[in-house]
């Protein structure tokens, strides 16, 4: 975990060359012996915190864990709270997008505004994963 100096409140200007950086930097501890697909991702918390994470692969292939559930089990290990900023990258550093069960990961993880740099250019959570199920869904 590294920190940034000052928060993020909604609003401010990501350093989204920061955020490629620490994403290759993760995917560079991937394990992949079986794919050889190494992937890294990286977010800035609500509140300043940059927070990373790295796949893991399993001889059992559904046991995997994609960077992204990575991340969000170092989001809760450093203190919790929400994510702001997200970038995430392949072994070459090039940009890749959430798969739909990371999408839904990071939605419930989010702040609101939150954004992601995708294939298309930075977007907001809410453009990647319109009508998404989350917390309030399940309240009475």
């Amino acid at each position: 975990m590294t920190t940034v100096e000052g928060v993020l409140p909604e609003g401010a200007i990501i350093d989204w060359d920061a955020l490629r950086a620490e994403a290759i930097t993760a995917m560079k501890n991937a394990y992949a012996p079986y794919s050889k697909y190494a992937v890294g991702a990286a977010a800035f918390t609500a509140d300043g915190r940059l927070v990373s994470g790295c796949n893991v692969e399993n001889a059992s292939y559904g046991l995997t864990l994609c960077a992204e559930c990575a991340l969000v089990g170092n989001l809760h290990m450093t203190g919790g709270g929400q994510l702001r900023a997200f970038y995430c990258v392949d072994a070459a550093g090039n940009v890749l997008m959430p798969c739909g069960r990371c999408r839904q990961l990071l939605h419930e993880f989010r702040a609101p505004g939150m954004e992601l740099m995708t294939t298309q250019g930075i977007r907001t959570m809410d453009q990647v994963l319109p009508d998404a199920f989350g917390p309030q869904h399940l309240e009475d």
